[in-house]
């Protein structure tokens, strides 16, 4: 039965997306300010289920026994971050913040830049999707179960990716006011910081 991998591949792979992150701070963003979402819920969605068919692969196993590839990554990771933090935190404070679309328009190419580079320079991305679910499906002997299991686990990653950008929408109201755009703003900037100081702290 391959019901039962797929299940367990969504709920596990549901698990570990819908905490709070770096990208989905991003899509909320993004999902708010109603610009791009479709394309950048693809391209996170389409980012994890690169990584998942990866791990289930064998990529994971391959990382795990170089460590100094997460290393690097951890770095470049913190110090993006570091920036996003930074930017957030002036929107929060500037008075152009008090605008409610004010500042919120990005082009698609520097938005799908940022999707790629929250999504990619985040160790923990490869330590949830390449080697965590990796891990698990290695425990399904077939290679039927397998792909089984990462198929349950990508569907999830589209299932949440796209709800959290396109419902977004119903905050409109909540967001009509330019002050929830700086408490998002802080908010947003305050993960970011912690994120990054986290990576630090690994290294």
């Amino acid at each position: 039965m391959l019901f039962e991998p797929a299940l367990r591949g969504f709920a596990t792979g549901g698990a570990l997306i819908v905490a709070i992150g770096a990208q989905n701070a991003f899509i909320l963003e993004r999902g708010l300010a109603r610009s791009h979402v479709f394309t950048l819920c693809l391209i996170c969605a389409l980012s994890d289920a690169v990584l998942i068919a990866a791990g289930v692969a064998g990529l994971g196993r391959l990382i795990a026994a170089h460590p100094s590839l997460l290393w690097y990554v951890t770095l470049g990771g913190a110090l993006f971050l570091a920036a996003y933090a930074l930017i957030a935190a002036r929107r929060a404070l500037a008075p152009s913040a008090m605008s409610v679309r004010g500042g919120r328009e990005m082009t698609l190419r520097a938005a799908a830049g940022t999707c790629l580079a929250l999504t990619f320079l985040n160790p923990h991305v490869y330590l949830d999707t390449v080697i965590l679910l990796g891990s698990l499906s290695a425990r399904y002997g077939e290679a039927g179960a397998r792909i089984a299991y990462a198929a349950g686990a990508m569907t999830a990653s589209f299932a949440w990716f796209f709800a959290l950008g396109y419902g977004a929408r119903l905050l409109a109201p909540l967001f009509a006011r330019p002050s929830a755009w700086r408490v998002l703003d802080a908010v947003i900037a305050s993960i970011m910081s912690l994120l990054a100081f986290g990576l630090v702290r690994s290294l």
